[in-house]
């Protein structure tokens, strides 16, 4: 016990002098290491860091603003193509006005030092930041600014302000509601009568990739795809074709062709089991995958062509908005010749202006804008990949 006691305290007397010793050594090393390297060789300006620090916060509010300018120019068109599209959406419906509203409290705490100044927005009442043009708030005459107190006689909280005039709508049907409001330091009360809409929310993210999502829960917009598109018309059209993906119930029918596939490879895997061999579920996960993948570009001409006629029920005129897909071609070249999950570019150019042309004559002869579906429960998605192998 002694000797291993003591064994100890020499071994850990040892580390502690080598401790000061290989950190010296590294610093050397790394010094060394530095000096080697190529430095850059001009004489570069010296800068104030007050200076740096001004221009940092005049980039973080020319950010924010401009963020939240292209999400109002979205939720304008997702809030058309919600209420004209109520029915395709069945139970997933809520009454809704068209107005966002803030405090700088209510926003990620990483604006919060600078939204105030961004977004003319106070800290002591919900601020009115996007009232959609048409929208309930709008023809209740708000607008963009005004100072909103309470809902229905409840204080309009300065947390979570947008999710809880949300909740309070939606629980509130499509009865008027009050809204309290002031206007350059004129208070007053609003009626506002809500309309009824897909309740699917539309997130706005800033991200490059030019791209667009339906998941259970959303349906996301990327500033990319945002960009690509040269006007709302084109928005509209995108924003339709996710709308489709979930009112179509394409991720339940992908869910349950990956089951079906995975099923069939695991029956795969038991035969070759019973011959002796162990397989790891290789099948399984093979056929699964291919499961995942049956009638994913049917799918997606689906939503395309669906999504067309949601868009024109909006009141958007999809005539030109095929132009969408050149100006993807561009930017995803690899999409012009061959699609493993979507359409090639040229397919979905030629069925929008096809659907377009549909669109038009159904106007002409006054029949209603109903997508030509082989049944309201059928899935029309063979039907469309038989017609894309002719």
């Amino acid at each position: 016990m002694g000797d291993a006691t003591l064994g100890h305290k020499v071994r850990g007397s040892v580390l502690r002098q080598a401790r000061p010793v290989s950190v010296a050594v590294m610093t050397v090393w790394a010094s060394g290491f530095l000096t080697s390297c190529a430095a850059p060789v001009a004489q570069l300006p010296d800068m104030a860091k007050d200076v740096v620090a001004a221009e940092q916060r005049a980039q973080q509010i020319a950010q924010l603003r401009r963020y939240y300018s292209e999400r109002h120019r979205m939720d304008a068109v997702a809030f058309r193509i919600r209420t004209a599209n109520v029915a395709a959406c069945k139970d997933r419906i809520a009454a809704q006005i068209g107005l966002t509203a803030a405090t700088p409290r209510s926003l990620p705490r990483r604006y919060q030092s600078y939204a105030s100044e961004a977004l003319s927005i106070g800290w002591s009442r919900p601020t009115a930041i996007s009232v959609v043009e048409g929208s309930p708030a709008a023809q209740a005459g708000l607008v963009a600014g005004d100072e909103l107190t309470a809902l229905n006689g409840d204080l309009i909280p300065l947390w979570g302000t947008a999710n809880w005039m949300w909740r309070k709508i939606a629980e509130n049907g499509t009865d008027p509601v009050r809204l309290d409001v002031r206007r350059d330091g004129v208070d007053r009360t609003v009626t506002v009568t809500p309309v009824m809409g897909c309740s699917i929310p539309v997130e706005y993210h800033i991200d490059e990739t030019v791209n667009a999502s339906a998941s259970d829960l959303k349906i996301l917009i990327t500033s990319g795809i945002l960009a690509l598109t040269q006007s709302d018309a084109e928005l509209a059209l995108v924003i339709g074709h996710e709308l489709a993906h979930s009112t179509l119930g394409h991720l339940d029918k992908q869910r349950w062709n990956t089951i079906v596939g995975a099923a069939a490879g695991a029956a795969i895997d038991v035969g070759i089991l019973a011959g002796g061999v162990s397989t790891g579920g290789a099948f399984r996960k093979q056929f699964g995958g291919l499961g995942a993948m049956a009638y994913s570009v049917g799918f997606e001409r689906e939503a395309d062509y669906v999504g067309a006629y949601y868009a024109a029920r909006a009141g958007y005129d999809t005539k030109g908005t095929e132009e969408i897909w050149r100006r993807m071609a561009f930017v995803q070249p690899q999409s012009i010749l061959s699609g493993r999950t979507h359409p090639i570019m040229a397919v979905r150019f030629v069925q929008i202006q096809k659907t377009t042309a549909e669109i038009e004559d159904k106007k002409r002869r006054g029949r209603p804008l109903e997508p030509e579906l082989k049944s309201a429960d059928a899935d029309p998605a063979p039907a469309v990949e038989a017609a894309a192998r002719h």
